[in-house]
């Protein structure tokens, strides 16, 4: 009974939702909103009648979802080795910020698809221009919450580590990363989100393959199951990859819980 009612409390408001556009599109009969039951069976359809030794995935998969996601995850980490090294830098020095900071404002404010024409003439098509497209319109996201991150390590730590003549690996390692870590995955698990929106964004303009480009020929084709299986797909990989970098978060800060009980229990 406590588990029924733990699957209702987190999935019931979807289910209803779910129950509900199944209804108003049946009596619709629109050939433009299909209802969910058409759209998951043609979504099985197209990507899971594949062969068992390619563990039932379709050609469609390997085709369009496999590199779009290839270029979702390589846009995604270059941005966040680059924006967490930027960010702590920063993060650490008060004059480097004084004179970044306005350059990091300006950039962050332009538009990121406003540039994607730009982009195309400076690597043409491809997946380059795709991987700047990411990298340009998430990193600002890292830099930004690491750089609060590392700026607000604790004035007593910092205090205590320079009285006992800490190292300097020993300082970023056991000092400010520990710090600033909540903030880095804030920032990444934001810029994670939109990193999938532009890797469709530059697919619809730069690509010949991937999850993009098929939302754009099944639109232009009015192939609506096509567009209504690629729509949901992209919300369900949206939130597959929140949930699953939600876990490492925890899991990853899983010491600040330790370290708040103590504190806790005196309380």
């Amino acid at each position: 009974m406590t588990l029924l009612r733990n699957f209702l409390g987190r999935w019931g408001l979807l289910l209803v939702v779910v129950a509900l556009w199944e209804l108003a599109t049946r009596l619709a009969g629109s050939v433009y909103f299909l209802p969910p039951t058409r759209i998951a069976a043609h979504a099985w359809e197209i990507w899971l009648t594949g062969p068992p030794a390619r563990l039932w995935l379709t050609d469609a998969v390997f085709a369009d979802v496999l590199p779009s996601l290839g270029r979702l995850f390589g846009g995604w980490l270059i941005s966040g080795v680059i924006g967490v090294a930027l960010g702590l830098a920063l993060g650490r020095s008060r004059k480097a910020t004084e004179y970044v900071g306005p350059l990091l404002d300006f950039f962050r404010s332009l538009p990121t698809p406003a540039l994607v024409p730009l982009f195309l003439v400076l690597f043409s098509l491809g997946t380059p221009m795709q991987l700047a497209t990411i990298v340009f319109g998430t990193v600002f996201t890292v830099v930004l919450n690491t750089a609060d991150g590392a700026a607000s390590v604790d004035a007593v730590k910092e205090q205590t580590a320079r009285a006992f003549g800490i190292g300097r690996l020993d300082w970023w390692t056991r000092i400010v990363l520990p710090a600033a870590a909540p903030k880095i995955f804030a920032g990444l698990r934001v810029s994670l989100s939109q990193a999938l929106i532009l890797m469709v964004v530059s697919e619809m303009v730069g690509a010949s393959s991937g999850l993009g480009f098929q939302l754009v020929y099944a639109q232009q084709q009015f192939e609506f199951p096509d567009l209504w299986a690629g729509i949901v797909l992209l919300a369900l990989l949206g939130y597959l990859l929140n949930t699953g970098l939600l876990a490492v978060q925890r899991r990853a800060l899983s010491w600040q819980q330790r370290s708040d009980q103590p504190a806790q229990a005196k309380g």
